[in-house]
């Protein structure tokens, strides 16, 4: 089973920027559709970036335009770059394999690594 460990986390101030990394162990990681997730306390986990296999990205409305996930399938990592970081950013981040529905919902699939804690204060 793929297992992942994301990295790249931490204190930041409003405005400053972000990139996460999620690391996978396993050969047919170019074969997944990943997705990054966070869980700020007290809420749901929500997916806020999402790539295809291909390359392809989805976002959510509300994280248009600050986050860019991009993968490398040859170091097995997908990335999370989040930009104008705002205290509502502040979470815990995950990445996970998706499971793409033809409505276009990105559900989580198989296990989860640890997370990276984002916190965005001044």
């Amino acid at each position: 089973q793929v297992q992942f460990v994301e990295s790249g986390g931490g204190l930041v101030q409003p405005g400053g920027s972000l990139r996460l990394s999620c690391a996978a162990s396993g050969s047919i990681f170019r074969l997944y559709d990943m997705g990054w997730y966070r869980q700020a306390p007290g809420k749901q986990r929500e997916l806020v970036a999402g790539i295809t296999s291909g390359g392809s990205t989805n976002y959510p409305d509300s994280a248009k335009g600050r986050f860019t996930i991009s993968r490398d399938n040859a170091k097995n990592t997908v990335y999370l770059q989040i930009d104008s970081l705002e205290p509502e950013d502040t979470a815990v981040y995950y990445c996970s394999r998706a499971l793409v529905s033809a409505l276009g919902t990105w559900t989580p699939f198989g296990s989860w690594g640890q997370g990276t804690q984002v916190t965005v204060s001044s």
